[in-house]
């Protein structure tokens, strides 16, 4: 990404590659011009306010149920820092600083839609952190995704403040100190500004966002790891025929039918026994397309879902134009956590068909091949392990596939007596997105291995490069040796697999 490129941030456009962009490529950001007069618009409504002696929530009142209680004007300041710290009460390892940079990103971006009341020089403030490299200290456990996420969002606004910790240069700092060294003020906070930076679902939309990202890739990879164990142990591409999925037309399994079915084109292995008498490959071959097909469908409803949410107004009260403040509830985390748990479900089946694969492979009554693919068996236990550490992700990825949509534990003295835990389905659609990269990157070993067990008979043209980008950094197997660094190998070269 070109240096001089930034974002405009404007609360409207902002797409899920945008999003990656920032967080992972560090391009820079800026506040778009309408949206800053849509900011100061808004603000203008919160001052009225304060000039007039109303009594509205989150600018004069206490928060939650303490709704009830009045704030003199000479303590709206004080509120807001009170509010920053009180709710930074997060625990358990820190966010990465890819996720804290998408939250950033995302946080401006709702202040940019113009309903959150806060002052322009909030929302330039967060877009500095994410252009100097400051990177609050954010930890991952703490939200129950309603009121939003408040700790994360609370402790990443903390550091505006020149409170909490940040990363900066890679060192971790107190927030005053990265500010700093930076070359960045601590900002003061006036009447709403502190309830405008963590009311929302940026923590558990920064993590979503960057779980798909990483699991669009990993499902162009699975069609492709899968055309590789299918030739390698002889199957028949009969069952990835275009007419045979025309006549169930969803969309992602099609995708996948016709992406397996050109990468098996050509094959000289698959020719060599077109005429076999088998009449059909076991499920994990046959039907890899419906599997593949859900997730792909899966990924496609929430990015639709997340491209929604990063671009809407999450705060309470809502700011309005017109003047109207208004309490609501866009800040309950319901649909975010819905579709977590459906794509961390629907990619638990991609890893548990993957690991079935992978099965096959590796016993000789199955596939064909050489015991656990092991060139001297007996002496060498080849693959045998890398099954079985397969099947443990696998295991992991179906204890976490258990939906957190469908809990609740009232909060805030039964205030917020149903909460989404948006931010928990986040984060475990996180980890089994991980979870299925390596068991993905075990069974791309394997295949590459059973395939070479057919030479001098060359698979297609672009399996075979699949094979040359693996070998580039893994040789054959020959002889035991430790699968651990061939497993990190084979599952960094994993995304590249899309382009062939």
């Amino acid at each position: 990404m070109c240096p001089h490129d930034p974002l405009t941030v404007d609360g409207r456009t902002l797409s899920l590659d945008e999003v990656a962009a920032v967080a992972l490529e560090g391009r820079p950001v800026a506040l778009d011009t309408a949206a800053r007069k849509r900011v100061e618009a808004s603000r203008a409504v919160v001052e009225d306010i304060l000039a007039s002696g109303q009594v509205v929530y989150g600018i004069n009142t206490g928060f939650g149920r303490l709704a009830e209680v009045r704030i003199s004007p000479d303590e709206v300041e004080r509120l807001q820092l009170n509010l920053l710290r009180s709710h930074a009460c997060g625990v358990g390892e820190p966010f990465s600083e890819a996720t804290v940079r998408a939250m950033l990103l995302l946080r401006a971006n709702v202040l940019a839609t113009g309903h959150a009341g806060c002052r322009p020089v909030v929302v330039e403030r967060v877009l500095d952190l994410l252009n100097h490299g400051v990177h609050p200290v954010v930890p991952s456990q703490g939200s129950v995704g309603a009121s939003g996420d408040l700790a994360p969002l609370a402790h990443l606004a903390l550091v505006l403040v020149g409170e909490g910790e940040a990363v900066f240069g890679g060192r971790r700092l107190p927030g005053a100190e990265a500010l700093r060294q930076a070359g960045l003020e601590p900002l003061t906070l006036g009447a709403k500004d502190g309830l405008a930076l963590i009311n929302g679902t940026q923590a558990s939309a920064a993590v979503g966002c960057l779980a798909l990202h990483e699991a669009r890739a990993l499902l162009e990879a699975a069609d492709l790891v899968c055309a590789l164990s299918l030739d390698a142990m002889e199957g028949t591409d009969t069952a990835f025929m275009e007419a045979i999925h025309a006549a169930r037309p969803h969309a992602g399994q099609g995708v996948s039918a016709a992406r397996i079915r050109r990468l098996l084109e050509g094959s000289e292995i698959r020719e060599s026994h077109r005429a076999c008498t088998r009449v059909q490959d076991a499920y994990s071959l046959r039907c890899a397309p419906q599997v593949h097909g859900a997730a792909r469908d899966a990924l496609e409803h929430t990015a639709r879902l997340l491209a929604i949410e990063i671009n809407s107004a999450t705060d309470n009260p809502m700011v309005f134009p017109d003047g109207r403040v208004v309490s609501g509830g866009n800040f309950h985390g319901a649909p975010i956590a819905a579709a977590m748990d459906y794509l961390a479900a629907t990619l638990t089946d991609l890893a548990s068909i993957s690991e079935r694969r992978l099965a096959r492979l590796v016993d000789a009554s199955l596939s064909g091949l050489p015991a656990f693919l092991a060139e001297n068996p007996g002496l060498n236990s080849g693959f045998m392990m890398v099954q079985v550490s397969a099947a443990a992700l696998v295991s992991e990825c179906k204890t976490l596939a258990h939906p957190a949509s469908v809990d609740s534990i009232p909060t805030s003295a039964s205030q917020e007596d149903h909460v989404s835990m948006s931010t928990w389905a986040a984060r475990k659609l996180a980890r089994v997105t991980r979870m299925l990269g390596q068991v993905l990157a075990m069974e791309y070993l394997a295949a590459a291995q059973g395939v070479e067990f057919h030479r001098p008979r060359r698979s297609s043209e672009p399996l075979e490069r699949a094979i040359a980008l693996l070998r580039e950094r893994v040789p054959r197997h020959t002889e035991d040796r430790e699968h651990h660094a061939d497993m990190a190998a084979a599952g960094e070269i994993l995304p590249r697999l899309a382009a062939l």
